[in-house]
């Protein structure tokens, strides 16, 4: 396989070997991209670095990793620190649907690693480079359950504390970055995935039979590509009008903003 280009971007993706990262790393390979793909199966990493080779001439590097443990996040970390990246996708990620109580203190703790330290330690490793350079993008992949705390799990909404409280994180934490970023050309996005055609639900064991129509993990990138071209710094793949997302963020900065004078509410009082 030949070196990575100096003349083509390059692009980072977690959790490449199925789904999102792995719809990312086609697209992005088809669109000129060099890359470094990171997941846990070797397997199907090298399968992808040299069929993404083999169809459209991309330098693949594989990089094997488990963000769930501090030495995979390192590892990435490193691999991105170590030159200037034009975009990376943290998309890695697992369900553990499981009312709280019931919930593998291990597995809460995997899923924190992978959803929540590994997002903020890759982010501010391949910051200073795009900085550097004045330019770059940063997608962070996240879901539509960032915004279902206040709805009950029943119906086809799991129990999902962990997860769910994870991807709100990733919400506010990539909305405050992009602010940050706003006076430069470094992007960042978190995208908002419903439910989404791969092995996701499949691997925990659910019934998708049960479920509503799932997207193609293609029309997630598609989206989040074209919503980084629009200068969006929250991407929801399914949503049609985009004015309900801006009322969301209006009543959020309302909430605030009442609340200014750091007077006792009278219910309280």
């Amino acid at each position: 396989m030949r070196p990575m280009s100096m003349s083509r971007p390059l692009a980072l993706v977690t959790g490449a070997s199925a789904g999102i990262g792995k719809a990312f790393s086609e697209r992005l390979a088809r669109d000129g991209y060099d890359l470094i793909v990171t997941a846990r199966r070797q397997d199907r990493l090298d399968d992808l670095a040299a069929r993404l080779h083999a169809e459209f001439g991309a330098a693949v590097e594989v990089l094997v990793a488990d963000l769930a443990k501090p030495d995979g996040v390192s590892a990435v970390c490193a691999a991105v620190a170590q030159r200037p990246f034009d975009l990376v996708v943290n998309n890695a990620g697992f369900g553990a649907y499981r009312p709280f109580a019931e919930l593998d203190p291990q597995v809460a703790d995997d899923l924190l690693s992978v959803h929540i330290r590994a997002v903020v330690q890759v982010t501010r490793a391949a910051l200073p480079g795009m900085l550097a350079q004045n330019r770059g993008s940063i997608v962070n992949v996240a879901s539509l359950l960032a915004l279902s705390s206040s709805i009950p799990p029943g119906g086809f909404l799991p129990a999902r504390a962990v997860y769910a409280g994870a991807k709100s994180f990733l919400l506010a934490f990539s909305q405050i970055v992009a602010g940050e970023l706003a006076s430069t050309n470094v992007r960042v996005q978190v995208c908002l995935p419903g439910i989404v055609k791969t092995e996701f639900h499949e691997v925990q064991g659910m019934d998708t039979s049960r479920m509503p129509p799932r997207m193609p993990p293609e029309d997630v990138v598609t989206a989040s590509l074209a919503a980084l071209g629009r200068n969006e710094a929250v991407c929801v793949p399914a949503l049609e009008d985009a004015a309900l997302l801006r009322t969301v963020e209006e009543s959020q900065r309302a909430v605030l903003a009442s609340t200014s004078k750091a007077t006792l509410a009278k219910r309280y009082a």
